[in-house]
């Protein structure tokens, strides 16, 4: 394992051992941070891909099993009270964060004759106000003067269109925003913001018939995985990654669109 000091790690929205969420524990882990990751298995139950409760026992396991210290809270991120409640537990169990990757991340299929406010407003609560809200309270309780990070994730919302993915679209697109934004603002204290787009990636929603139309479509002749986007997020996360903020990074294995 890499020495490194003994940074604390956070990554939300972590449900299933096939996420890209997961994958980024795993890499964060391998680098020797200790890793907190949230989780919220009544989205994912109710999802096309389904989940096992026990998954994110698992993972927390698997972590430990690496040598680093671990912990974990099921956290509904729409609540109001959740950015809070998730620094103060994070504390609690490992001390002061130094890293947050901003994983989580809501998403249904939906387009202009049957987008409601009802479910415009589900990804917005998550994919932008959670985001920005945990980032806000993670660098308000920074503390130290430099080795801050925060990665959001994104979906390259404006390297063209995603028919059928409204709601997703829109409000991940302003993650992108958010992200320069930010970075601006929370530089003087030592703390880089970047995004990362993985492209599309093989996380367990992916037919066959998906699959065999998208393969074409990478220079490499195959699709994207977790650990591809994990390994990015941890070389962001480390030091030598120190002067790179600001930036929206497509990750995509060169996709075709």
């Amino acid at each position: 394992m890499r020495e490194v000091q003994r940074k604390i790690a956070i990554v939300t929205g972590v449900s299933r051992l096939r996420g890209i969420g997961a994958a980024i524990c795993n890499e964060l882990a391998e680098a020797g941070y200790d890793v907190f990751f949230t989780y919220w298995t009544e989205y994912d139950k109710k999802m096309p891909w389904s989940m096992s409760s026990d998954e994110p026992l698992k993972l927390k396991e698997e972590l430990s099993k690496k040598g680093v210290r671990t912990a974990s809270l099921e956290l509904d991120l729409t609540k109001d009270e959740a950015p809070d409640q998730l620094m103060n537990y994070v504390k609690e169990q490992l001390g002061n964060p130094d890293i947050l990757i901003n994983n989580a991340a809501y998403s249904t299929n939906n387009d202009y004759t049957n987008i409601t406010a009802s479910e415009l407003d589900k990804h917005y609560m998550v994919n932008v106000r959670a985001t920005t809200l945990i980032s806000s309270k993670f660098a308000q309780h920074f503390t130290k003067k430099s080795g801050g990070r925060i990665v959001n994730l994104t979906s390259g919302q404006f390297r063209g269109p995603m028919p059928g993915e409204l709601a997703y679209a829109t409000t991940k697109g302003a993650v992108d925003a958010l992200t320069i934004t930010m970075s601006a603002e929370l530089a003087p204290l030592g703390i880089t913001v970047n995004a990362i787009n993985p492209g599309p990636t093989d996380t367990g929603w992916m037919t066959d018939e998906i699959k065999s139309g998208l393969a074409p479509m990478f220079p490499f002749g195959r699709i994207g995985e977790p650990k591809d986007a994990a390994k990015l997020i941890a070389f962001l996360a480390s030091e030598e990654a120190g002067w790179i903020t600001g930036q929206i990074i497509h990750s995509e294995g060169g996709f075709m669109r």
